[in-house]
């Protein structure tokens, strides 16, 4: 299966990237009725995930990126990780369908898995209304327990919102 960012290039449509940049640029300060405030510790990976890192900075919670989730159009299914799991960044941890294509979800950090969003198995559709939502009703997809080698990782190998904002923003002039 296909990673987000390679299904985007395929399903993406010519006129979305202009509504999609104006809709990133809001931020996650934007999210009208979310009860997580906005986090300063929220990055990105190129492949279109994002994690939020907690104060303490040993937990997280993941999910797929609103751009990412309007260039897929309606998701119909979510293949949820597995709880305990153990995976390395870039590892395939599940995967989103929509009626444009399918996709891997990619752990943006190596990490395990401590608990995944079961509201997306009967709801797949959370995804496409608040996908960067981490609260109980939100789209995340799972929660996580970040390793000495993910915490550098999320401080070296990642993107913060102004830098993802400018990613998106140049994949969409492609």
């Amino acid at each position: 299966m296909a990673s987000i960012a390679r299904c985007l290039r395929v399903a993406r449509p010519t006129a979305l990237p202009a509504v999609v940049r104006n809709s990133i640029s809001r931020g996650v300060a934007a999210r009208a009725f979310s009860v997580t405030a906005s986090n300063a510790l929220r990055k990105y990976t190129k492949e279109h995930e994002w994690i939020d890192l907690s104060a303490d900075k040993k937990t997280g919670v993941l999910g797929i990126s609103e751009y990412a989730a309007k260039q897929l159009g309606d998701i119909v299914y979510v293949e949820l990780p597995e709880e305990g799991k153990e995976v390395q960044a870039g590892d395939a941890i599940g995967a989103v369908e929509s009626v444009k294509s399918a996709a891997d979800i990619n752990a943006p950090v190596s990490c395990k898995i401590t608990q995944v969003n079961l509201v997306l198995e009967e709801k797949p559709g959370t995804i496409n209304q608040v996908a960067e939502d981490d609260s109980h009703g939100g789209g995340w997809i799972a929660k996580v327990q970040l390793t000495e080698e993910g915490l550098k990782e999320f401080d070296e190998s990642l993107m913060d919102v102004a830098t993802y904002e400018e990613f998106t923003a140049l994949e969409g002039e492609h």
